[in-house]
């Protein structure tokens, strides 16, 4: 079985920042790619940021700039350095992972149950 768990979530003023962790466990055979997403109230979710195994980095336009996507040594974490925050950036934040289990042969979307952020004016 395979889990995401996401920390780091938090109530912040905004111009200040936050880190937020997300880590792959389980029967994990190889990961493809990790990102964030996040989902405000009455919103949609949207795409934060996504990184490739090949590190390849897209960033959501409302984030560029402000955010930075890292993947940690174990390739099986995901950080999110959000810098100069503000209030529309408030959401729930899901870290989602699209990777093959160990005993199967297709690749597969996993989510983590997601961290609150708040950002204060």
């Amino acid at each position: 079985q395979v889990q995401l768990v996401e920390s780091g979530g938090d109530l912040v003023q905004a111009g200040n920042s936050l880190r937020l962790s997300c880590a792959a466990s389980g029967r994990i055979g190889s990961i493809r790619t990790m990102g964030w997403y996040r989902q405000a109230p009455g919103k949609q979710r949207d795409l934060v940021a996504s990184i490739t195994d090949g590190f390849d980095t897209v960033y959501g336009d409302s984030v560029k700039g402000r955010f930075t996507a890292s993947r940690g040594n174990a390739k099986n974490t995901l950080y999110l350095h959000m810098n100069s925050l503000r209030p529309e950036d408030t959401a729930v934040y899901y870290c989602k992972a699209v990777l093959r289990p160990i005993d199967d042969y297709l690749m597969r979307d996993y989510w983590g149950q997601g961290t609150q952020v708040t950002v204060s004016s």
